[in-house]
């Protein structure tokens, strides 16, 4: 059976918490792991722009032993009418796996129904499982086991916010998101989460949503693809993470954000640059975690 990564609510926790002790493991000893995908070609597809995504898939792949072949979708016959279920079955005669950045969500679920080869959600409209994985990674880092600790997340209800909640059912810890109502998440996406067991809840104070945090997240309000931006900030700016929230969380509380960011915006200077902020780290982790998730999918 051919294996995906399309979301994290796909995977079972043992399999998810597997994919990040290998991660660990590839980042510590990396040359244990060079000949992971030798012989291995892998497409990489963006719709969207992007800075950390194709740097780390690319890396990545080229340190498993792989070869990456980066596509521009504007570029393929993609771009311009033939259909997504004609290039999943061509690309599947000639590499061995596809790891793609789609506007829309259908696009990864229809490459994964009609390729013979694995598909890799490296972002859509609904989801961020990649990014969420180096999130973890990141965390159990600096904080250790995620089962039990309090994760904040301030702003829109977004993909990032997706795989958050997606997680927390996965992971055992405790999510609050702090969001105003127009910017909710998903009420499927949440409803699934808390049914498998997550703890998660909406707060609309953000005070009370930061108290006792042991990691507060946020992203930028607005990403591509959004409207109505004026609209978005005056909706976000309540939210935005500050000094005050961080002295909310516990004292050795961590910030993370995926990048990029609009300082000033969603987080102020003083705690994006300041010492309690492992954002770079988790950009670099981005690198570990999807050579793990690469592994996971030709083990």
């Amino acid at each position: 059976m051919v294996k995906h990564f399309i979301d994290i609510a796909d995977f079972s926790a043992e399999q998810l918490k597997g994919i990040i002790a290998d991660a660990k493991a590839i980042k510590a000893r990396p040359d244990d792991f060079n000949e992971v995908l030798k012989g291995k070609k892998i497409a990489m597809i963006f719709e969207k722009p992007s800075t950390r995504t194709r740097i780390s898939f690319e890396v990545g792949i080229i340190e498993l032993g792989g070869s990456p072949i980066v596509l521009s979708a504007a570029d393929m016959q993609l771009g311009h009418g033939e259909t997504v279920a004609d290039t999943a079955k061509v690309l599947s005669r000639f590499v061995d796996c596809i790891m793609i950045r789609a506007n829309s969500h259908d696009t990864v679920l229809e490459l994964a129904a009609n390729a013979t080869i694995p598909v890799i959600n490296a972002l859509t409209d609904r989801s961020h499982p990649c990014q969420i994985m180096a999130d973890i990674l990141s965390f159990e880092e600096h904080k250790g086991d995620m089962a039990g600790k309090h994760i904040a997340w301030f702003g829109d209800g977004n993909n990032v916010t997706a795989s958050w909640i997606e997680a927390a059912a996965k992971f055992d810890f405790k999510l609050t998101i702090a969001s105003p109502e127009e910017l909710d998440p998903d009420a499927d996406i949440l409803q699934a989460a808390i049914a498998a067991g997550g703890d998660i809840k909406i707060e609309r104070d953000p005070n009370k949503a930061a108290k006792d945090a042991d990691c507060v997240v946020t992203d930028c309000w607005v990403s591509m693809g959004d409207k109505d931006a004026v609209n978005r900030h005056n909706l976000l700016a309540p939210y935005q993470v500050d000094q005050n929230v961080m002295k909310l969380a516990h004292k050795d509380a961590i910030f993370m954000h995926c990048l990029p960011a609009h300082r000033g915006e969603e987080v102020v200077p003083e705690v994006i640059d300041g010492p309690q902020s492992v954002v770079f780290d988790g950009a670099e982790n981005r690198l570990h975690a999807q050579k793990a998730i690469m592994k996971y999918l030709f083990d």
